[in-house]
């Protein structure tokens, strides 16, 4: 049961990674896709945090 939480809890984490995806396509600075990539890296970082934390 705790496993199959993990993976769900994993798997809405990288919903994260989709705006990311969707602010790379809208660009405009730097700024903007710094900003970006760090939510995603925030977004990796809780999905895998959530499947190998203890």
């Amino acid at each position: 049961m705790l496993a199959a939480a993990k993976i769900i809890g994993a798997g809405l984490a990288t919903i994260g990674l989709a705006g990311a995806g969707v602010g790379v396509g809208i660009v405009y600075a730097i700024l903007g896709f710094a900003l970006t990539e760090a939510l995603a890296l925030f977004a990796l970082m809780m999905a895998f945090l959530l499947l190998y934390g203890t």
